[in-house]
């Protein structure tokens, strides 16, 4: 019992300074409202998403642009012989008789490709949105789950050392009786290793509290994990606040927004490969001196290419295809939502009425048994294999008891992520580095 209250005790030392990352190093105790806090500004995915959304801004800015114009400038009629190019107007360089061009050339885009790109790109940037409101959404469902472990961990850990607690009671009591005769040395060693079972099981969930916090430490984006720190809301309050089932009437769901963002792309990008079929015009203007006979000239010209062999047919192909992909990615991502709410809502029903029979029947009466059989044992009244029955049976209970508030509070957030009721953290989105 010691080594366990041990264990415990220098796993909520915290040794990590990292204040400005970490509420659990500041504190020793993390709130799931905390964790969820921290993971929306340092999770590793949400960053990336984050990055994405940045990257497709700029390429919406690009799409925006209009194309620069070409300068040009040449000089032609260069004699290489002893004739030279001088005139009659003298030997300077403008003066000679050289053929110099200035132009300037300017391409226009023709049959709505501008308005199609930018579509696209405004498209591919809402996609983004989406795809990171979507991250933020499973992220959101994650952390609880990773939390919800942690918090089952240390509460079976509690179960377990108070199982040891008071099977210890009942050895002091049974060495009592096995001196005055009453019970053999058998009977002893058999609430001794009962005990000892049950503390070697704490130290077991004590270790896996660990890695389930260390869990949590990543998806938080903390650099170094530890799993030094111990969760502060406990297994009956997180069931209690998913004891109200959440509303179905919720707003569409992010993954279902970035599906038909990707469709309204893929119709632009199919535009604009229509579109690039029509040739783009290249107008110029350019001014050209060549003394004597014609010293200052100005042209005009349009170019464009002919659309004799190559009517980008493989493009528009491609176009097509990746448009009929997104439109059934659209009512598959709808399938998929509605599946996601009818597997969630039913798990989340029947571990929220497993969990309320445990609590308000099942355990109070199993602790009423293993109280009853202890005060009978101390008495004579009954036997070794009753009182080892009892006190295994009302530990199955009371670990099924946690195990059940944890399958209500992680189905909770799956059913709140299924239907798009995510934790409140919009507000710190511009806090994102």
């Amino acid at each position: 019992m010691k080594e366990i209250i041990l264990i415990l005790s220098l796993l909520v030392v915290a040794t990590q300074a990292d204040a400005d990352t970490n509420i659990a190093a500041r504190v020793r105790m993390l709130t799931l409202q905390d964790a969820k806090r921290i993971a929306f500004l340092h999770n590793w995915d949400l960053l990336a998403a984050h990055n994405g959304v940045a990257l497709a801004d700029a390429q919406r800015s690009v799409a925006l642009e209009f194309p620069n114009p070409n300068l040009s400038a040449s000089t032609a009629k260069i004699n290489t012989d002893n004739n030279g190019n001088a005139t009659a107007g003298g030997n300077g360089f403008w003066d000679r008789s050289y053929d110099t061009i200035f132009a300037i050339n300017q391409l226009f885009e023709i049959g709505g490709k501008r308005a199609a790109r930018q579509i696209s790109a405004t498209a591919a940037w809402e996609t983004a949105r989406a795809k990171l409101a979507d991250a933020r959404r499973t992220l959101d469902a994650g952390v609880t789950k990773a939390y919800v472990a942690a918090a089952l961990a240390e509460a079976n850990a509690r179960i377990l050392m108070e199982s040891t607690g008071y099977l210890r009671k009942e050895a002091e009591i049974a060495r009592i009786r096995y001196t005055a005769g009453d019970i053999s040395r058998s009977d002893l060693d058999q609430i001794e290793i009962a005990a000892d079972q049950d503390e070697l099981n704490a130290k077991t969930a004590v270790v896996t509290a660990a890695q389930q916090r260390i869990v949590v430490e990543v998806l938080l984006g903390k650099r170094n994990p530890r799993g030094d720190w111990m969760v502060s809301d406990t297994l009956d309050n997180l069931s209690s606040l998913s004891a109200t089932p959440p509303p179905s009437d919720t707003a569409e769901r992010s993954d279902l927004i970035a599906a038909r963002a990707a469709l309204r792309q893929a119709e632009a990008d199919l535009r604009l490969q229509k579109a690039v079929r029509i040739p783009d015009p290249t107008f110029s203007i350019q001014y050209e001196r060549e003394p004597p006979d014609t010293p200052n000239t100005v042209g005009l010209g349009v170019s464009l290419p002919l659309p004799l062999w190559n009517r980008n047919g493989g493009a528009i192909k491609a176009a097509s295809a990746t448009l009929a992909q997104a439109e059934r990615f659209v009512e598959q991502t709808k399938a998929q939502i509605a599946s996601d709410i009818a597997t969630a809502r039913s798990a989340y029903d029947e571990a929220m009425a497993r969990w309320r029979h445990y609590r308000d029947d099942v355990q109070p009466r199993s602790a009423r048994v293993r109280e009853t059989v202890s005060f009978a044992y101390k008495k004579g009244g009954t036997s070794l294999v009753e009182l080892l029955e009892a006190q295994r049976n009302d530990n199955i209970v009371r670990l099924a008891t946690a195990l059940a508030a944890a399958d209500t509070a992680t189905t909770a957030a799956v059913l709140n992520s299924a239907l798009n009721n995510t934790f409140g953290g919009e507000d710190i989105e511009d806090k994102i580095p």
